[in-house]
């Protein structure tokens, strides 16, 4: 097969048989598949993906063995400790559904759980290393739901590309190395030290073979026994253990809290742009709602005005950003806890009144949030800390079957402690730290059961047939709405690649400071953006990780983010 890392022109080419063709355009290389791609963010879970695809597995079935090999080569992002969101495009029906395994707070979850002696909010970096932080993990309850509907393999066969990989070891990837390098506090928690320190204090470097036996082992006990096997049993004691006696935080998640966990199948957000279609995912996900809402605003504006690195584009977009930004700070939470105005935030009417305070020629400043439809309660806006440890593949079957999943342990490397070869998450750290603001109760505090608020968006676009057209989400934190919602506009207005539009210098407004991705085209509009009333903060890198799909006459093309160690590969 030949592995296709898109935004840079170079192609990594293994012994094995072509799988995927490709030509290159304006410096990109386009990738084409004629049956079947998967897009994820390291090529040793692509690889497990596509076995699982050649074996005749679903896309589901693939994404099960990509997310396993992805805890193993890319742990700081995501993981079996943590929690994910899978939309899914089923062909035979033409209906989109989504699958929640976002984490949840234990029975322990307390309003006040982050706040100080003084009363006053700790910080995220505070509040992160230990068991405190850690929800109940989602993904593999997820995944099992997910493939009990749309697997076609055994559960078993999609566990051993990453068993194999655990106890036979593997390079280390780029992205891992440089991480543990960036994030130097990591190595005083003993978990992390022992699996990615030497013995004299040095971390592991790019290259070097990493083993990871323990992760082999409970991988197999999954494998035998199902999602059961982890939420129950030896797994589960050793994750309250680790969670209750934790060197820092110490928490307070118990057997009980393991084994009531379920994940859920909701219906997605759905809404319109211009001749588009598209769908995402809902609470506690904002990522969907945002989306929509910036799209949506959009509208007003032609197709020309929002062409990639214009003045145009980046002030139209950040405004729009600014905005749904506003209403996700006030409004979105989980919706067992709080009766989110979903309908009335998707409000076309409601939109186009956002989007009338849209000044084409002058910056807004700080927006504020609006009061939609069939609004319930009057919640404080919350605060958005940017912190991530995030991954996302796309993955399309022969059958058309598609899937855009999403996946996290939250920060980097989680909460920083491991349990059994894996990464527990710090996903409740994604609650508001602050359960009340300014004398209101904020929608997204922290409550025994609770999901957390997420940003993560994975998205699926259809044609005005209703055909499958293109998927894309990334990694990121709160910026993961930006980074989707620009990549979309860049391939619906800007005509894009799937390549083309993840390699985009980024602009993000998070209803702050723009901020603008170090290049030669935002060092051009910095200036000008300036002079518009733009507060402008230009940054080194931004950490995307997007991973797109597209349909085209005769098969697929795909995209990777040349920001981390993405690649699309497929036959």
């Amino acid at each position: 097969m030949r592995m296709l890392r898109f935004g840079l022109a170079f192609v990594i080419a293994a012994a094995a048989p072509l799988s995927a063709t490709a030509e290159i355009s304006a410096g990109y290389i386009i990738p084409f598949a004629k049956h079947d791609m998967v897009a994820a963010a390291n090529p040793l879970a692509a690889e497990a993906g596509l076995e699982m695809l050649h074996a005749g597995g679903s896309a589901v079935d693939a994404a099960i063995a990509v997310q396993m090999v992805l805890g193993l080569v890319e742990p700081e992002s995501s993981g079996i400790g943590g929690g994910a969101f899978l939309l899914l495009f089923d062909p035979k029906t033409k209906t989109t559904t989504s699958f929640d395994g976002r984490e949840m707070a234990p029975a322990s979850a307390r309003p006040g759980m982050f706040l100080g002696a003084d009363g006053k909010a700790r910080s995220k970096q505070e509040a992160i290393p230990g068991g405190l932080s850690v929800g109940i993990p989602g993904v593999v309850s997820m995944l099992e739901m997910a493939h009990r509907k749309y697997g076609k393999l055994p559960w078993a066969r999609l566990f051993q590309p990453a068993i194999r990989l655990a106890a036979d070891g593997f390079p280390v990837g780029p992205k891992l190395a440089r991480t543990i390098r960036a994030f130097p506090r990591i190595g005083d928690m003993p978990d992390v030290k022992a699996h990615f320190y030497h013995a004299d204090g040095t971390p592991l470097n790019a290259g070097e073979i990493y083993k990871n036996p323990e992760y082999a082992a409970s991988l197999q006990l999954i494998a035998a026994g199902g999602a059961k096997a982890f939420y129950t049993g030896e797994i589960a004691q050793a994750i309250v253990d680790k969670v209750q006696h934790a060197p820092r935080n110490q928490g307070g998640m118990t057997l009980d809290d393991l084994a009531s966990f379920h994940a859920l199948e909701r219906a997605p957000v759905c809404g319109d742009y211009r001749i588009w279609h598209l769908c995402s995912m809902g609470p506690p996900s904002s990522g969907g709602i945002a989306i929509v809402q910036i799209l949506g605003m959009l509208q007003r504006f032609p197709s020309s005005q929002l062409q990639p690195n214009t003045l145009s584009e980046a002030h139209l977009y950040t405004q729009a950003s600014k905005l749904a930004y506003a209403d996700r700070a006030k409004y979105v939470g989980d919706t067992a806890f709080v009766n989110v105005p979903i309908a009335g935030l998707l409000d076309k009417t409601y939109i186009a009144s956002r989007a009338a305070q849209i000044d084409p020629a002058h910056d807004m400043g700080i927006a504020v949030a609006g009061n939609p439809p069939e609004k319930h309660a009057e919640f404080a806006p919350q605060r958005s800390p940017v912190l991530h440890g995030t991954s996302h593949m796309t993955i399309v079957d022969r059958s058309g079957q598609v899937i855009a999943m999403t996946t996290s342990v939250e920060s980097v490397f989680g909460a920083e402690v491991m349990v059994k070869g894996f990464f527990l998450n710090n996903t409740l750290t994604d609650f508001s730290l602050d359960p009340t603001l300014d004398g209101l109760p904020v929608a997204n505090a922290p409550a025994p059961g609770k999901r957390p608020l997420s940003a993560m968006s994975p998205t699926i676009v259809f044609d005005q047939q209703g055909n499958f057209l293109l998927s894309v989400g990334s990694p990121g934190g709160p910026a993961i709405i930006g980074y989707v919602a620009q990549t979309l506009i860049g391939m619906l207005d800007g005509g894009l690649t799937p390549a083309q539009a993840i390699a985009l210098p980024r602009q993000l407004n998070l209803n702050g400071p723009t901020r603008l991705e170090k290049s030669p085209e935002n060092d051009a509009l910095a200036p000008q953006l300036t002079a518009m009333g733009h507060n402008v903060t230009v940054v080194e890198g931004e950490g995307s990780g997007l991973h797109g799909i597209k349909k085209v006459k005769g098969g697929y093309i795909g995209g990777a983010d040349p920001r981390r160690d993405g690649v699309v590969i497929g036959d």
